[in-house]
């Protein structure tokens, strides 16, 4: 096939854009700076400037594709009011143009990568696709204001009979990730990580090579319509830091950073825009995190999709090497 790619140069579009080559197919990779994406460089990958600002040109660039893959978007937590625009042209507008560009350049098949935290905090249940968020709780972050809207272009797309997957990927780790989670991973990995932060966060570990392949199934054979739930396995944070402590052969951290200490440090925080070393907007940072669980089954993308990931401990042994040889889940 010949698929055009937009965050291709993302943790997350580098892995899909790796498997599409090896397997035979052509890439068109839509991308802001070509010159930062030369790690992409192959002879079945083309690298075209883009910054997903007009519609007329992505039609273009868009032109006698077999499928769009729709993963460009901006992940922050904890940012200051005056990157809220930004951030939400990116993760709607963005995905608005996109869409609408693939529809227009009558694209058979689009997947977009959505997220499982368009489900919410889902207060310690594991749910699936059909689980409806409650919204009188309001958002966590604006990073989960705007990818909730963003789904719903999606599905507001879908319902005038555009050929539209939708994918939601949980909590990704893996080779070439920089995110605060899979570097807490690391760091408890190697012995190095002093203590835990909101140990009651509930994230589904999906490893990045495990989530392409599911992404690439739903490129294949998604339903048109549909919506698939690409997590991993539901752990709180504890418990998933020690079981990288244990793959390592270290003791899992033995402090924890109380909370309540967090909250009382909020408010100066946010006041004085970031104190040295943490975010911007601290009590954002603490709704996405204090004891809240974003936690979804992949029955249905297991059952059409054939996507079976692998277990944190075989995830974490396979990324950063193991003292002993643990069994694939």
């Amino acid at each position: 096939m010949k698929v055009v790619v937009t965050g291709g140069a993302g943790f997350i579009g580098r892995a899909v854009v790796q498997k599409l080559v090896a397997r035979g197919d052509q890439v068109v990779a839509l991308v802001r700076d070509p010159d930062r994406a030369r790690f992409l460089e192959h002879d079945r990958v083309a690298l075209q400037a883009s910054d997903l600002s007009s519609v007329a040109q992505l039609a273009v660039q868009m032109r006698g594709a077999d499928a769009v893959l729709h993963g460009a978007g901006s992940y922050r937590v904890g940012i200051k009011r005056s990157e809220r625009q930004r951030m939400w042209d990116i993760n709607v507008g963005g995905t608005q143009r996109v869409l609408d560009a693939a529809m227009s350049a009558r694209i058979p098949r689009t997947v977009y990568l959505s997220t499982v935290g368009v489900f919410g905090n889902t207060r310690g249940k594991i749910v699936d696709e059909s689980y409806l968020r409650y919204l009188a709780g309001g958002f966590m972050s604006w990073y989960d204001e705007t990818k909730f809207h963003a789904h719903i272009e999606a599905e507001k797309r879908i319902a005038k009979s555009a050929p539209i997957v939708i994918v939601q990927p949980s909590q990704v780790y893996g080779p070439h990730d920089h995110s605060l989670a899979s570097s807490q991973l690391e760091q408890a990995h190697k012995g190095q990580l002093r203590y835990v932060s909101f140990p009651n966060a509930g994230l589904a570990w999906v490893h990045v090579d495990d989530l392409s392949a599911g992404i690439i199934a739903a490129l294949d054979s998604g339903r048109i319509g549909e919506s698939y739930s690409l997590a991993g396995e539901c752990l709180r944070m504890r418990d998933a830091l020690a079981i990288a402590a244990r793959v390592g052969g270290r003791r899992p951290p033995r402090l924890t950073m109380p909370t309540t200490l967090i909250k009382v440090i909020a408010p100066l925080n946010d006041l004085v825009g970031g104190l040295p070393g943490l975010p911007a907007n601290l009590a954002e940072t603490i709704s996405s995190g204090d004891n809240v669980t974003f936690w979804a089954n992949h029955a249905k993308a297991s059952q059409e999709l054939g996507f079976e990931p692998r277990s944190l401990e075989q995830g974490v042994a396979d990324t950063w090497g193991s003292s002993r040889s643990p069994r694939r889940a």
